[in-house]
């Protein structure tokens, strides 16, 4: 199955599975370099992109399963319907929106901790197949219903949490970020459509 699919959703995950065995082997200093930080003495601003690759290392597997078995999920339907630049081209801008947002709410808070895992591209993702796709049916919490409920309901509680400071290891801002920088990419290209 992993040979059919569509070329920039093999690659984001063959790249995310490279990222994760890299850092599982090389450890903290890979995360010091790669994840994101707050502006400071560790931040840079490959940062804005590279903190996407990472995730918790081995053994803590559930962060990266979860967001590649989505990435599996949606992207391949995203990447043929979209095509695979303009795909790319949404990935990365959720992804950087999500990193900025981040920036935003740790500038805000104060806190010091790295932020690392493609959620925010993920969110972002989830967003353009609710709008590409609302009947289709997903699974939210094992119940069945059509993508743009389960997509609008995701977003809710994740705005929940992340006011209610629900799961502070978590960050929720930065999932709503992918998908605020995947609703502003959405607008653009329907604008630019509109105005040809």
């Amino acid at each position: 199955m992993f040979r059919f699919l569509p070329p920039a959703t093999r690659g984001l995950l063959i790249a995310n599975g490279i990222a994760f065995i890299l850092e599982s082997l090389l450890g903290d200093g890979f995360i010091v370099q790669f994840a994101l930080w707050p502006p400071g003495p560790y931040f840079h601003y490959w940062q804005l992109i590279t903190y996407g690759f990472l995730h918790q290392p081995f053994p803590q597997i559930a962060h990266i399963f979860f967001n590649m078995l989505a990435l599996l999920m949606f992207g391949g339907s995203l990447e043929h319907f979209l095509g695979s630049r303009r795909f790319t081209a949404y990935y990365f801008v959720c992804l950087l929106a999500a990193g900025l947002t981040q920036l935003l709410v740790v500038g805000a808070t104060g806190a010091q901790e790295p932020t690392l895992g493609a959620s925010g591209a993920i969110f972002g993702l989830l967003l353009a197949y609710a709008m590409f796709f609302p009947r289709q049916q997903i699974l939210l919490f094992f119940i069945p219903m059509p993508a743009w409920l389960g997509v609008t309901v995701y977003g809710v509680v994740e705005l929940f949490f992340g006011v209610t400071g629900t799961q502070e290891s978590v960050a929720h801002f930065a999932h709503l970020g992918g998908m605020l920088g995947g609703a502003a990419m959405l607008l653009y290209w329907r604008v630019r459509r509109v105005f040809r």
